[in-house]
């Protein structure tokens, strides 16, 4: 989850139509080497990238700042926490049963949870998925930042998570406006559960990662991690940077050389809206299997493409962008200790994946040199995944610097971006890329 949450739009300039493709492996390898380094060099405590540009030669990456070494040593294969990556998998679960004709997208969710969400009659599943339904974010409220910086002891359940959303006033009437709410996702958590009568980790586990092989894919229900896993860590209260609320200045975990180990925190309040873990692998085969239809029947396919036209490129729990380098479907992502964007074409046969394992440089605007370091990374990732040259990095993190800037003064999009909101992405998606 994460973060004032909204995606910020950035102006687009065309590529020179005879810019020549130069293969991944040979020609981008080593600048992603070096971006990565500077991400670490900036401040973060990790980083691992993973790309395929569909020549079957995937680049992964893992560097790591000297001190968090003595933790763990980081690869590119551990597993880590996904975020909001996770809402393109509960889109994904609800289509299914869409095509199975188990219900449909223009329900009201009245019809499958009466009485739970005030004017719910109108409310669609649609408008849960696509963030138009109005309803205030959980993640907002004081009874759920104590799980957020893990001093809260105890799980969560999605009607729980909705329960807390709902306490709040609607932010618009259904179908309206767009705006970026976590609460959404628990609602979309509760209607699985009720449908299918299962578990939403039992949905993962037998819709997605069996018949995908995906091996390290789950929906974490504790804190209990299933494999070797990457640590994530944020500032401790005496290293947080000024303007973090007082709230998320102090993270519980083990202490380590400025820094909280974050990664033994219950991501249960995540909910349908970011409790999935994976690997930077298990995504790119994940998004393979969506893009080119082996998950979802062209008609589902096609729906969850279909962005909502008040809201920037958002479809049914995946975002779309054009940028100077081609078009990407994907999330961005965040929960404490994790930040990550996956990334994918249209057709599946070109992945990308980035984590930097810290988060609230991103939820907070806490750390610029961070921020634009990751920009640069994140817009080279995209661009070799689309087979192009990046932009020159200096100027492509100038450029998104002053686009997110911008935008935050002067969208409508930008209004649900309020420190201390951690809108479980998507965050600067867009922006990121901004050439």
């Amino acid at each position: 989850m994460t973060r004032r949450g909204s995606v910020r739009l950035f102006a687009v300039s065309a590529l020179v139509a005879s810019v020549a493709v130069v293969p991944m492996a040979e020609a981008s390898s080593g600048e992603l080497d070096r971006l990565a380094r500077e991400v670490v060099d900036a401040g973060a405590p990790g980083v691992v990238v993973r790309v395929d540009d569909g020549s079957g030669r995937p680049v992964e990456i893992a560097e790591q700042a000297r001190w968090a070494r003595r933790d763990h040593l980081l690869k590119a294969s551990d597993v880590f926490r996904v975020g909001s990556s996770t809402k393109t998998v509960m889109a994904t679960l609800v289509l299914q049963l869409v095509a199975e004709g188990k219900l449909a997208l223009a329900d009201p969710v009245e019809k499958w949870l009466p009485g739970k969400v005030p004017g719910g009659k109108a409310i669609t599943v649609r408008m849960l998925l696509n963030h138009t339904s109005g309803l205030a974010d959980y993640t907002a409220d004081p009874a759920v930042v104590p799980s957020i910086v893990g001093k809260g002891r105890r799980g969560w359940t999605s009607a729980e998570l909705l329960a807390v959303g709902v306490k709040h006033d609607p932010l618009f009437a259904p179908g309206t406006k767009w705006d970026y709410s976590n609460t959404n996702y628990a609602a979309i958590g509760a209607v699985l559960e009720r449908v299918s009568g299962a578990g939403l980790a039992d949905l993962v586990r037998d819709r997605i990662a069996r018949p995908l092989n995906l091996a390290h894919t789950y929906y974490a229900t504790d804190s209990t991690w299933r494999a070797r896993h990457v640590r994530g860590y944020e500032p401790d209260a005496e290293h947080m940077p000024p303007g973090v609320p007082v709230e998320f200045r102090d993270f519980a975990g083990p202490r380590r050389d400025g820094h909280v180990d974050v990664s033994g925190n219950d991501p249960s309040w995540g909910g349908a809206a970011g409790a999935v873990v994976s690997t930077a692998r298990d995504l790119a085969r994940f998004h393979t299997a969506l893009m080119s239809g082996k998950l979802l029947p062209a008609a589902e396919l096609a729906e969850m493409r279909t962005t909502t036209p008040s809201g920037p490129g958002y479809g049914l729990g995946i975002q779309t962008g054009t940028t100077p380098c081609g078009e990407f479907w994907g999330h961005d992502a965040g929960l404490p200790g994790y930040f990550s964007v996956s990334v994918t074409d249209r057709t599946g046969s070109r992945t990308a994946t980035m984590l930097v394992a810290t988060e609230t440089w991103v939820e907070f605007g806490s750390n610029p040199k961070i921020a634009t370091a990751s920009k640069a990374l994140q817009t080279a990732m995209l661009c070799t995944m689309l087979g192009r040259p990046a932009p020159n990095s200096t100027t492509v993190s100038d450029a998104a610097h002053q686009a997110a800037i911008g935008s935050s003064r002067t969208t409508d999009i930008e209004e649900s971006a309020r420190p201390g909101r951690r809108s479980a992405y998507p965050a600067s998606f867009r922006a990121q890329f901004a050439g």
